[in-house]
């Protein structure tokens, strides 16, 4: 491959976010890239008010499985199963792998939204579980 053809993959690579083969990032990778793809920064306090807002569905709320505050363990509703605290602060691991977040917000979207989840309601969420501490 020519020098000029890895410099635009390169480049084409740190525009859409990728960081490796892995998929790892950071939280506040993944912050910056749904907050470009949004458009307009993100805001701690309407990630909250998502997080905690009913949507009328079997699963009602986020905070129904994670807690009002997920900065402590939950339990996944219909499998019964212990759930990792959501926010950084308290579970290191969260939010450090893009293809998994991708995953998770697209299934737990769709069965607590009844959609997939913008970009912008993903960064606020996001910025807003950074800014919990324990």
């Amino acid at each position: 491959m020519s020098s000029s053809l890895l410099l635009r993959a390169a480049a084409i690579a740190i525009a859409i976010g990728a960081s490796g083969p892995t998929g790892a990032a950071t939280p506040a990778e993944l912050l910056a890239a749904y907050t470009a793809q949004a458009g307009r920064p993100a805001s701690p306090e309407r990630g909250q008010r998502f997080f905690n807002q009913k949507f009328g569905r079997d699963f009602e709320n986020c905070a129904e499985c994670h807690g009002a505050v997920p900065i402590g363990a939950g339990k996944d509703l219909a499998s019964n199963k212990a759930l990792k605290p959501m926010a950084p602060a308290t579970n290191p691991a969260r939010f450090t792998d893009k293809a998994r977040v991708e995953y998770m917000f697209r299934i737990n979207c769709k069965d607590v939204v009844g959609r997939e989840c913008t970009a912008g309601e993903k960064a606020d969420l996001i910025a807003w579980l950074i800014s919990l501490k324990p």
